[in-house]
């Protein structure tokens, strides 16, 4: 059965891709602003109970009972049915040549690369160039708003928290494909986490239960690296006292 909706997110784009013109990109961030700390960190602490319970229990059970060559196919899968959102994005932050180059990508592993269990384009140079509806919002001018934590998925702010939930429903493979067929994707995504969990387990764990304070350290860990991705990086002598602050 058509899905009554589908035609209008084309438009919807189309419109918010206009809009780009009229906006620029958020002032760069500096500091950390936390005024949420006390359930952030209760989060933080429910966010690791759930890892020690369930998370990491089945991501090592998924890691150690399927071939890593089969762990592949599914991440490469689940990576490539996420290109759409992540074209939509593009073409959103006015970044037309990545979206375009995304879009071949696309098509190459979705064809050659049977539906994109295997990444063919990545070998002949078209490797994927993320992004996400967080970072059109930093394009927008929408600043970064205060750190928050996230049940289940973690460290964010204000702007990535909304820019997570729009990505859920950006994606115009969602529109396109009816049950059971658009479960696939997620199921893949799902599956994707527990093998990342797996391989870099050893990490994840220094990061969170090893360090002094964990809640600090994924923290600062999170907002160095989003901020490096959206082009403002910290200078290197100011990262250097904020991990030594971590450490106190």
């Amino acid at each position: 059965m058509t899905r009554p909706y589908r035609r209008s997110f084309p438009g919807i784009a189309m419109i918010a891709l206009l809009a780009v013109t009229a906006c620029t990109p958020a002032p760069t961030a500096r500091g950390i602003s936390d005024p949420h700390e006390v359930a952030n960190r209760r989060t933080h602490q429910a966010n690791l109970n759930f890892d020690k319970a369930v998370f990491g229990p089945v991501s090592s059970a998924y890691g150690t009972t399927i071939p890593e060559p089969v762990r592949d196919r599914v991440s490469d899968f689940s990576a490539n049915t996420s290109l759409p959102g992540i074209v939509v994005n593009q073409f959103l932050q006015g970044k037309i040549e990545n979206a375009v180059h995304n879009t071949v990508r696309f098509l190459f592993n979705t064809t050659l690369g049977l539906g994109g269990l295997f990444d063919i384009a990545n070998d002949i140079g078209l490797e994927e160039r993320d992004t996400d509806f967080g970072e059109t919002l930093h394009v927008w001018g929408f600043a970064e708003g205060d750190y928050v934590v996230l049940p289940f998925f973690g460290p964010s702010t204000e702007r990535d928290a909304f820019g997570t939930a729009v990505d859920f429903f950006i994606n115009p493979l969602s529109y396109v494909l009816d049950a059971p067929e658009s479960y696939v994707p997620t199921g893949a995504k799902i599956m994707t986490r527990f093998g990342d969990r797996y391989t870099y387990g050893d990490t994840f764990d220094a990061l969170l239960y090893e360090s002094a304070d964990g809640y600090l350290t994924a923290q600062l860990y999170y907002l160095d690296n989003r901020r490096y991705d959206l082009g403002e990086g910290v200078p290197d002598e100011d990262l250097y006292d904020l991990y030594e602050e971590s450490y106190e």
